[in-house]
């Protein structure tokens, strides 16, 4: 190991750690295999053609860093391949240089989040692969922020390799939302500490839809920090920067990757999407708080860049408090869903906070991807509404800790302010929705949207089916027969579209 390196002596217990983030239903599911039948409580609708693939932190092996949180697990994919009213489920770990090795040595060797100085080995690659899962390509790409993407077969769930876009990769890393323009079909990229850990600098990048890189631009941001979501327009591109700052010494003496910052404001760079350099990019601001994950952004008729996603003032990641150590109560944590609209040629670059679109408590937005980077008119969303009745004194023992906990799906008509929240029952929370189509030509927000559930009750997991047209109630609901700890991100891909990847699936 090189001498840089402060390792940890990794634990060999085989027992994980009595922390809420490894208890109750957020106790590692470690599930491998298949399951073919799901049991459909209701009906699936005919038009649902396609599979709704998703990623879940889920460690193999207890941790030696006792206080981990909950999303440093290995990746671990879920298939849930739907045709002809039935559901058939697959789940595999994605084959990570850390998840070989570990099952090697039959122990953890990776330390502390985000930080390499903390492990009992040196990798080349250290990424979990555990945040979203993004067809593209005849690809599955599981990505993490932190490395290059890792390539799977949509059909297997085999890991193929590290992706480097035939040694095009200009970036050590890659965003873990990477975003498709429904029109050209590009593939709208970055990586943030582009050039290492503590690096202040950005790689911006597209990919053309077959596989070609079209556009590069480095640039530098005004802090090292994270920039986990960002948002795509016609014509820019939108990085809003999460005031968790890295600082490289910090992390060399056996410190934390992240530490909040109460004294930066919220930067939202904005570049030209084509043509540019990284002198372009300009960097406007608004008051410190915490941006969510992006819901939309578009430009408007006076070529204003409209750009909408939850924010609160409080630091959603507590358990990385600021320098002195403070760090909220986090039932006090609350985002509402907030609309910027920036002037991109104006040199007044202090935005103020935005105009609050819905004043519920909402995270994790998604849209029809049919209309991403213009003008939209839906929005759905996790929602947390302590009115509905969610039986917390119930469920609150087995629960778990770490993930936030939602209890309902919210569906927000931008242009109207019609509201309307779907609550699968008192002791259920919900897990990230995805949207689907009712059909290729439908009207935008026409569909269904479909999302896992956590039952607390049977300490199992749902997946549930909501038509938009009458949102109060699940057309079907597919039970499994196991626990699927909670997700971070997943995709809807359509049965069409996934042809592309059979013929593909041989290819090295």
């Amino acid at each position: 190991m090189a001498g840089h390196f402060r390792a940890i002596k990794p634990s060999s217990s085989q027992a994980f750690p009595e922390k809420p983030q490894f208890s109750g239903f957020m106790k590692p599911c470690r599930f491998e295999g298949e399951i073919a039948n799901l049991e459909v409580q209701g009906e699936i609708p005919e038009c649902i053609d396609g599979t709704f693939y998703r990623v879940m932190p889920d460690p193999q092996l207890p941790p030696f860093i006792e206080n981990d949180p909950w999303f440093n697990g290995d990746g671990n994919v879920s298939a849930f391949r739907i045709q002809s009213g039935r559901v058939h489920f697959k789940q595999r770990y994605v084959q990570t240089e850390k998840f070989i090795r570990e099952r090697e040595a039959q122990r953890a060797l990776i330390g502390k989040y985000r930080n390499k100085f903390t492990d009992a080995v040196e990798f080349k690659i250290r990424s979990t692969a555990n945040t979203n899962i993004f067809y593209f390509n005849g690809r599955l790409l599981a990505c993490k922020e932190d490395s290059p993407p890792y390539s799977m077969n949509p059909e297997t769930l085999e890991t193929i390799w590290l992706e480097t876009f035939d040694g095009q990769l200009p970036s050590c890393t890659f965003t873990a939302h990477p975003k498709l323009d429904p029109k050209t079909g590009e593939l709208v990229c970055f990586g943030y500490e582009a050039k290492g850990d503590g690096t202040p600098d950005v790689c911006y990048y597209t990919i053309g839809a077959d596989g070609q890189f079209l556009e590069t631009v480095w640039l530098v941001a005004p802090v090292v920090a994270m920039i986990h979501d960002f948002a795509v327009t016609e014509n820019y591109v939108i990085f809003p920067i999460i005031p968790q700052t890295c600082d490289l010494e910090r992390m060399k003496a056996g410190g934390e990757h992240w530490q909040w910052n109460p004294e930066i404001p919220f930067y939202i760079g904005i570049l030209p999407r084509r043509g540019a350099t990284g002198a372009d990019v300009k960097w406007f601001r608004a008051p410190n708080s915490f941006p969510g994950h992006t819901s939309n952004a578009y430009e408007d008729s006076q070529g204003n860049i409209v750009f909408d996603l939850p924010v609160t003032d409080r630091n959603v990641f507590y358990w990385w408090p600021d320098s002195q150590g403070n760090a909220p109560d986090p039932h006090t944590i609350r985002a509402d869903l907030i609309r910027f609209v920036i002037d991109p040629k104006s040199d007044t670059l202090d935005l103020g906070k935005g105009e609050t679109i819905l004043k519920q408590d909402c995270e994790f937005p998604r849209i029809d991807d049919r209309v991403s980077m213009s003008e939209y008119e839906h929005c759905f969303f996790d929602l947390m509404d302590p009115s509905l009745g969610t039986d917390f004194p119930a469920i609150a023992p087995v629960m778990g800790g770490g993930h936030p906990p939602y209890n309902s799906i919210g569906h927000l008509n931008i242009k109207t302010g019609k509201f309307e929240k779907y609550f699968p029952g008192t002791r259920h929370l919900v897990q990230e929705c995805v949207f689907i189509p009712r059909s290729k030509d439908a009207s935008e927000g026409d569909g269904f949207v479909m999302f896992l559930v956590n039952n607390y009750e049977t300490m199992s997991s749902e997946m549930h089916i909501v038509d938009t047209t009458q949102f109060d109630k699940a057309v079907a609901v597919i039970l499994l027969p196991i626990r699927l700890r909670a997700g971070l991100h997943g995709n809807w891909v359509d049965g069409q579209d996934l042809s592309v990847a059979k013929s593909l699936s041989h290819r090295r």
